[in-house]
């Protein structure tokens, strides 16, 4: 069992920056590919960007491309997403994911953190 924490949300303002982390209690961590998702009030959970499990490859959700770097540091046991140029549509809970098979949305995520918070301010 792997547990996944997430820390780093918060409130900011349009066009300012935030970075999450997601750090996992598993010294395994290494051999999952990693996911961030988001879910704003009253709509559906979706995906938001990936990592491999070596972090040589990356996927990200269209509408964050060139805004959301994701990251991960395996001797930290760590995933990263950085979050530039916020718009108040980013708003929504963050959750980091652990996936033993798969990259992006459709990868099987078996793990899940408890969720951060992240709301922009227009």
């Amino acid at each position: 069992q792997v547990q996944l924490v997430e820390s780093g949300g918060g409130l900011v303002q349009a066009g300012g920056s935030l970075r999450l982390s997601c750090a996992a209690s598993d010294r395994t961590f290494s051999i999952y590919a990693m996911g961030w998702f988001r879910q704003a009030p009253g709509k559906e959970r979706e995906f938001v960007a990936a990592i491999s499990r070596s972090g040589t490859s990356t996927y990200y959700l269209d509408p964050v491309k060139g805004r959301f770097t994701i990251s991960k540091d395996n001797a930290k046991n760590t995933v990263y997403l950085q979050m530039n140029s916020l718009k108040p549509e980013d708003t929504a809970v963050y959750y980091c994911a652990a996936s033993k098979n798969g990259l992006g949305p459709s990868g099987l995520y078996v793990y899940w953190g408890q969720g951060t918070q992240v709301t922009v301010s227009s």
